[in-house]
């Protein structure tokens, strides 16, 4: 029988989900719980009940599995809530405003038993899984050093048609950064500490409009992020990855990762090494990792089905999700302290 999926939150990361739900064959979209006049209009098109909050939607029907797509702040409290009711959720990155907000739901998941994943989706693409066997197989050797490059510029009415994404905490360090940070440490290990400054918007925002950190591995590895908002390039996930069709698509990539064999950038999944043993006067020649490229998204839906199924475990599980805010956090309080900080 399908899975009885209900979506919480009918914006346009919603909607994207409820467009998977609606075109796999093993899931159907039973309901949406919103408030706006937006979602009632789109829960008409779809043809499912609409209901004011999730206590309604319990009342009324059951449901096998809940996607979390509302703003952050309202994450951890909803999480909870499915969690009290016995139901497995995907809840959209990241999964809380704050790591002290987002252990009460690590904490709330593992002692039920159920199951929650946060919405990492890029784990999910299949470039993403070549290049983690790539790394994992040993092909770079030792990870030495990494590099991640997320430039974009959002329009101003990008800031005009919500004015919360200018105040603090909204700029692209929460925002964007924790897709990257999620990444770093999936592909290359954990964050044992960081230092980071941030520049002042020059839109005249509240927030940061640029920021850079340097990341500390667990295994010695160092890795410079950097992200904004208000530069043009070509060198972000976004641009690079060919993985959300509104976005246009360029050929350049944004993630550099190199060990003491070879290196490699993501997504043209280009693998760099010497002919011979590792030396900078031997000739150098690039081989590009096959893939067969799918919707992370779908696959991301595919995973959580087979989770309430009891078939998988969380890929990116509610402590996944928070080791990756508490990185964030750490990126933010360095880049307005200047200080070193330690994270385990």
């Amino acid at each position: 029988m399908p899975k009885k999926i209900a979506i919480i939150g009918a914006g346009l990361v919603g909607q994207r989900h409820a467009a998977v739900i609606q075109a796999l064959s093993d899931s159907t979209l039973v309901a949406i719980v919103d408030t706006s006049d937006a979602a009632k209009n789109y829960a008409q098109s779809v043809k499912v009940p609409l209901y004011e909050n999730l206590d309604l939607l319990l009342k009324a029907q059951e449901v096998d599995g809940v996607v979390i797509a509302t703003p952050t702040n309202l994450h951890i409290e909803q999480g909870l809530a499915c969690v009290a009711a016995n139901i497995p959720s995907l809840i959209e990155k990241p999964i809380g405003v704050s790591t002290k907000e987002s252990q009460e739901l690590v904490d709330a998941s593992l002692n039920a038993g159920v199951p929650i994943i946060v919405g990492h989706h890029r784990r999910h693409n299949p470039l993403i899984h070549e290049a983690k066997r790539c790394i994992d197989n040993g092909e770079l050797g030792d990870i030495r050093s990494i590099h991640s490059q997320c430039w974009f510029y959002k329009p101003d009415d990008y800031f005009e048609v919500a004015p919360w994404r200018t105040q603090p905490g909204a700029g692209p360090i929460s925002v964007n950064l924790v897709h990257d940070v999620d990444l770093i440490r999936y592909l290359c290990g954990e964050v044992t500490h960081v230092q980071a400054q941030r520049a002042p918007s020059v839109r005249g925002h509240e927030n940061e409009d640029l920021a850079t950190a340097l990341l500390t591995l667990e295994n010695g590895a160092l890795a410079t992020i950097t992200v904004s908002d208000s530069v043009v390039s070509p060198w972000s996930w976004e641009l690079t990855s060919a993985e959300y069709p509104i976005y246009p698509h360029t050929t350049e990539s944004c993630y550099r990762i190199g060990g003491n064999k070879g290196a490699l950038s993501i997504p043209d999944l280009k693998l760099w090494s010497h002919e011979k043993k590792p030396d900078w006067w031997s000739p150098i020649q690039s081989r590009t990792l096959p893939f067969e490229p799918s919707d992370p998204l779908v696959n991301q839906m595919q995973h959580f089905l087979r989770i309430l199924r009891g078939e998988e475990a969380p890929l990116v599980s509610a402590a996944e999700g928070h080791r990756s805010l508490l990185v964030i956090e750490a990126i933010q309080a360095a880049s307005l302290s200047g200080e070193r900080l330690a994270l385990i």
